[in-house]
């Protein structure tokens, strides 16, 4: 495993942590987004983020990123690092040997959040920070682990401000499900009936938006796993199914 610098905001570096698999490259790659409500949380916190070793033992470069919190630097920061870290990889591709045509997001909660938005507005109105402006954010698909979607139907979802703009719009703008449409990533979502953070009900409307748009997606529905995090086993091995789906092997 490697930390480095995956982009550069007002002289602060935003930090991720990669491993490369052993094999033959080029390397498909999983993007993990940590969860925590855009408040807390880090890339190391196992559960709300990804394990890069247990990614890398599947034969995808992983990536863990930080990104901005939202009681450092207002929303959409936390999102512009996230569509950064994209561009990183695309900008990086040659030197880890990295399949640029398979490139997958994952996250959880908050980080569900964000893939999510990534998925279905893409970069829509916000500027671009971080570096590599020059590279696209496209990517293969979004995993989403307890995500959310309709920020309007969150209470957590208040520390969802952007300076200038009202608070409901602000949010609107940063709801995924407000913005699917037949373009939308093909998505994978799990969700728990028991989950305390994120109602279900946000879940089934993602689902049904996605259905309605023909956009090819799994709903993993569970009863009683609560707020599921990204290194159960369950998830991987769900996950990985999925990309094989999406990649035509199944």
């Amino acid at each position: 495993m490697q930390t480095i610098i995956y982009g550069e905001v007002l002289g602060a570096g935003l930090l991720a942590d990669i491993a490369t698999p052993s094999g033959a490259a080029p390397f498909p790659v999983i993007l993990g987004v940590h969860g925590g409500r855009w408040h807390y949380s880090s890339r190391k916190q196992l559960g709300p983020a990804i394990d890069v070793a247990q990614w890398a033992g599947h034969g995808f470069f992983d990536m863990s990123i930080d990104y901005r919190l939202v009681t450092c630097t207002p929303a959409p920061a936390c999102y512009q690092d996230t569509l950064c870290a994209i561009r990183w990889v695309h900008a990086h591709a040659d030197e880890y040997h990295l399949d640029t045509n398979r490139i997958f997001l994952t996250g959880m909660s908050a980080g569900g959040h964000l893939v999510s938005l990534a998925a279905t507005l893409g970069e829509g109105p916000y500027g671009k920070t971080g570096g590599w402006e020059d590279q696209p954010c496209d990517f293969r698909a979004a995993i989403s682990v307890s995500g959310a979607y309709d920020l309007l139907g969150l209470d957590w979802a208040c520390g969802w401000i952007t300076p200038g703009v009202p608070w409901d719009e602000a949010r609107r703008l940063a709801s995924p499900v407000a913005h699917v449409s037949v373009s939308s990533k093909p998505m994978l979502l799990f969700h728990s009936d028991d989950d305390p953070s994120v109602p279900v009900v946000q879940a089934e409307q993602m689902t049904a938006a996605l259905a309605e748009n023909k956009v090819h997606y799994r709903f993993l529905h569970y009863r009683d796993r609560g707020h599921m995090g990204l290194t159960p086993d369950f998830v991987v091995e769900e996950s990985l199914r999925f990309i094989r789906e999406v990649e035509g092997e199944l």
